[in-house]
């Protein structure tokens, strides 16, 4: 279930969260997320024994890094990339998102995190699907694979055009009288459901899987929109998944 925490201003999944496992899905009121300041606070108030903020390149890739901490930074910065892995303790993964998917991952048993930036480009090379992969080659099971999906654009608010509709429709065919539907003569996609499709199609059940109720564009008091702000100045939403000792 997802749920929120209105002392931290962040939204977690209950699937995820325990006493070793902690990770959120930010809000405005956490702040921009494309401030460094914004997660060196945030992780000093509530993650005191972090040695490592992890902030990928994000370029809507579907390129996935296993990530080990070099023990000197606190903040390191991964090239190229759009979904980190790791079995590190303390090093904190994040992403940040303006109606792109957030997508966090646990293996508990095995103690592997992950976390992923999808946007349309990543969501139709299946980045989820990859990061999945990459789990079970640095010895998760599949089995074991926990997954939250956090606050993205609805489809109530994301139409798109028609290549990219054929674009989609090509690799999706089989998920096409899901994830598409026609309001007011436009074609709209249903982003976050792709990506939980996917996950099932690879072989998680529905009760590993978290997905979020909620449309970023819509909600204008809680999240940050691209979409919706993108003429005027907006910001982008944290979120994070850690291991602690």
């Amino acid at each position: 279930m997802i749920t929120y925490d209105f002392d931290l201003k962040i939204f977690y999944s209950t699937l995820i969260n325990d006493d070793i496992f902690f990770g959120g899905f930010g809000t405005k009121a956490l702040g921009d997320g494309r401030n460094i300041d914004t997660s060196i606070n945030f992780f000093r108030e509530n993650i005191p024994n972090f040695k490592t903020i992890v902030i990928p390149e994000q370029i809507h890739s579907v390129n996935v890094t296993t990530f080990s901490a070099n023990l000197i930074d606190n903040v390191e910065r991964v090239s190229e990339t759009d979904g980190v892995i790791t079995k590190d303790h303390n090093s904190v993964l994040t992403v940040i998102t303006a109606d792109c998917s957030p997508m966090m991952f646990v293996d508990k048993k095995n103690g592997i995190v992950g976390i992923s930036h999808q946007g349309w480009r990543g969501s139709v090379k299946r980045l989820g699907q990859r990061m999945i992969k990459k789990i079970i080659e640095v010895g998760g099971k599949k089995e074991n694979i926990m997954v939250a999906i956090g606050p993205s654009i609805g489809q109530c608010c994301y139409d798109i055009d028609d290549e990219r509709y054929y674009e989609f429709l090509e690799e999706f065919e089989v998920f096409a009288d899901k994830i598409f539907h026609r309001h007011k003569g436009k074609l709209h996609l249903n982003l976050a459901l792709l990506n939980y499709l996917q996950l099932k199609e690879i072989g998680l059940p529905a009760k590993n899987i978290d997905h979020f109720p909620f449309c970023t564009c819509c909600d204008k008091k809680r999240f940050f929109s691209f979409r919706r702000d993108k003429k005027i100045e907006y910001g982008e939403m944290l979120s994070f998944i850690v291991k602690s000792v």
